[in-house]
């Protein structure tokens, strides 16, 4: 399978509309590869909380219309990052949305933990519920932002829905880069999976971004790792090492805690 990440560099000079035909653009140039993921809230950029509100679109809006098209016209499935989502009925949502490659929705997540600590996204933003999972031709993708790799039972949960690759879209800052790269590597060795963690460039709302998206295989070694302006970061990986890792050295069948009642 061939990947292309897209580091998307997100900067307050861009017009979110000019940005938008930019990367569609660039989604375009993708032909050929198997799946395309974009990072979290790359429209407005994911600490530019004044400009969620303002920002914010219904789920099949000029995002979603213009990344369904490059999907198509590319021939790619893509994972289109995530945007702030106007739920006519509700909050606002971070939500991450995957195209088929004939521009078909495939699956939208809502984010679940949302980063703020009682400010920023965790106040302005609600809460997903659900788990996703996506299924592509030759493995299963997991849905995770951000945050959320913060938490590893997460995973477990996508790993038990049978997740074979995760798939994490983010607004990383760069202070915190080393955690980035750690907790990827440790998502992908605990759960046996590969893992595709998309990560924006530039700079939000005074905030410099880590960049430095990365591609590790599930036995925690880093095949790909961008730097820290944008870049397109592709890699071929083969999707069959998940299954043969999980048979070579099978721990997650050793799992004696879970979401079931722990037997007597």
């Amino acid at each position: 399978m061939r990947a292309s990440l897209l580091q998307i560099d997100v900067n307050e000079g861009e017009s979110v509309e000019s940005r938008r035909v930019r990367v569609a653009s660039l989604v375009r140039d993708q032909a050929g590869a198997d799946l395309v993921v974009l990072p979290e809230l790359w429209t407005t950029g994911a600490f530019a909380y004044e400009e969620f509100g303002s920002e914010a679109e219904p789920l099949e809006g000029p995002t979603y219309e213009a990344m369904a098209k490059a999907a198509s016209d590319a021939g790619v499935w893509l994972h289109a990052g995530s945007i702030p989502e106007r739920d006519p009925d509700g909050p606002l949502y971070n939500t991450s949305v995957v195209f088929s490659p004939s521009g078909d929705l495939a699956a939208a997540y809502r984010k679940i933990h949302r980063f703020g600590f009682d400010k920023g996204e965790a106040v302005l933003m609600g809460a997903g519920e659900e788990l996703v999972t996506v299924r592509l031709p030759g493995t299963t993708l997991g849905l995770a932002t951000c945050y959320d790799l913060r938490f590893p039972e997460l995973f477990r949960g996508l790993v038990d829905a049978g997740a074979e690759t995760l798939v994490i879209p983010a607004g990383w800052p760069e202070r915190r880069r080393a955690h980035w790269t750690l907790l990827a590597q440790a998502r992908a060795v605990e759960n046996q999976a590969f893992v595709l963690a998309c990560g924006t460039a530039g700079t939000h709302a005074g905030v410099p971004q880590a960049g430095h998206s990365i591609v590790v295989d599930p036995w925690g070694e880093v095949l790909a790792q961008a730097g820290a302006g944008e870049q397109v970061l592709t890699v071929e990986f083969d999707p069959g090492k998940v299954a043969v890792t999980r048979d070579q050295f099978p721990a997650l069948k050793d799992r004696m805690l879970g979401l079931t009642a722990p037997r007597r």
